[in-house]
């Protein structure tokens, strides 16, 4: 009764909105496409992120579905991004301005572009500069509630890593990646046996499809209940051993082309298609060793004041008038404090972006000027470098995050399916010419 009202007051609103706009100014109205929860997907929103996968589709010479199938994928994309949102409020999930420049600079930097240039072709593309500013900043919000959410739901034992390590060892492909396409054909929620077998004759219906040289992307744009859906179901390049144990077991061997399914999960049937096969470079793992102070701008503190403090530090640093390591113990926040800011040695990439960045411009014993990360402020040194071999503690690192990698998308699936059976959710159906 509750989800009602809120839907029926909601929608009473809008017709009181409409109905006061005076005839002598008739000013075209923005539509709900969906209610979600205690938010609304509005048609502009459908529109422009429809405009932009027909321009992507056009400049990649991409073929689509159907604008109905392309309308269905599109809704269900916003809803699950309005659901994650709305769950991040709650949170108290929140990305500063500075988050956000930073990340879109970064952005900018891997296109070998300055931020102006960035925007300019943004804009010369036809996208709205303060929009795809926002999504950014949504795309980010909703990463960080996702993370948060499945990554308690996954566990790995000790065992599991071991016998990963057992399996890597005798893997003969180890350095061969796959690129792989991905449908699935979904349950409903709470499915029947009908559901199922009706399911896996969709899923038998596509296959037939694809073995007679229909295009893989548009069937997955129009009919996969994947996250990847509107990426062609593209899965991306990963070594065998990061890929989920169901598809890893079928593909080692087969060749590129190959379709293989349906196979049968918790979600649906996926099919499978080995888009392409590469071989992977084998190449020597540098760590870094670094020290930091890390100040977080509150709003007692605000980020000029935060950085004007980290440049007093480092400017009495250079003078010789105070100590890295005892200035982090006393002003630093969060757990490296108490070593004096020793981050040990670490992979660089497993650093945030704008960190690893600022390491990257440092030689050994050299201190970077503040800079700003997704964490705060940080002034940052240096101490060491050094090129690694694989070690029994690396081995172990990776096989842990090759089973987390495996796990989190099954899960993070899951995970949104749950969520989404559990909210109010009303989707309007709108006339497409």
């Amino acid at each position: 009764m509750k989800k009602t009202f809120t839907a029926f007051t909601l929608m009473s609103s809008i017709l009181v909105g409409m109905f006061t706009t005076t005839q002598a100014e008739e000013v075209p109205l923005d539509k709900v496409a969906a209610i979600v929860n205690s938010g609304v997907v509005l048609e502009s929103e459908v529109q422009d992120l429809l405009k932009n996968i027909k321009s992507n589709a056009q400049k990649n010479d991409q073929s689509l579905p159907s604008d109905r199938a392309l309308r269905t994928q599109v809704i269900d994309k916003l809803i699950n991004d309005s659901l994650i949102v709305q769950l991040g409020e709650r949170m108290g999930v929140q990305i500063s301005d500075a988050q956000l420049d930073s990340t879109i600079t970064n952005m900018a930097k891997e296109n070998n572009l300055t931020l102006e240039q960035f925007r300019d072709a943004l804009v010369s593309d036809g996208l709205d500069y303060e929009k795809y500013r926002e999504n950014v900043r949504t795309e980010l919000i909703s990463g960080e509630v996702r993370r948060a959410n499945v990554r308690r739901r996954i566990y790995i034992s000790p065992q599991e890593v071991a016998n990963l390590l057992t399996e890597m060892k005798e893997q003969t492909s180890e350095d061969v990646e796959y690129n792989l396409g991905h449908i699935l054909i979904e349950f409903p929620a709470e499915p029947t046996q009908d559901d199922m077998n009706a399911a896996k004759t969709r899923a038998e219906k596509v296959i037939e499809l694809l073995n007679n040289g229909s295009d893989f992307a548009k069937i997955a744009i129009a009919s996969s209940g994947d996250a990847n859906a509107l990426e062609g179901g593209e899965l991306g390049w990963r070594n065998i051993n990061e890929l989920p144990t169901l598809f890893s077991e079928i593909i080692d061997g087969k060749e590129k082309g190959t379709i293989l399914g349906p196979i049968r999960t918790g979600l649906g049937f996926s099919i499978v298609k080995i888009l392409d096969i590469r071989g992977r470079e084998v190449v020597e793992v540098e760590e870094v060793k670094a020290r930091h102070i890390l100040i977080k701008p509150s709003i007692i503190l605000s980020e000029a004041k935060a950085e004007a403090t980290l440049q007093g530090f480092l400017d009495q640093i250079n003078a010789g008038e105070a100590d890295f390591a005892e200035l982090a113990k006393e002003h630093s926040e969060g757990p490296t404090s108490v070593r004096g800011g020793d981050l040990g040695w670490a992979d660089p990439n497993s650093y945030d972006p704008a960190f690893r960045d600022a390491l990257a411009t440092l030689k050994e014993g050299e201190y970077h000027k503040p800079f700003r990360s997704s964490f705060g402020w940080h002034l940052t040194q240096l101490t060491e470098r050094r090129m690694l071999d694989a070690t029994k503690q690396m081995n172990e690192n990776r096989a842990y995050q090759l089973l987390f990698n495996r796990k989190f998308g099954m899960e993070s699936a899951r995970w949104i399916k749950e969520t989404r059976d559990e909210a109010y959710i009303e989707i309007f159906e709108q006339d497409i010419k």
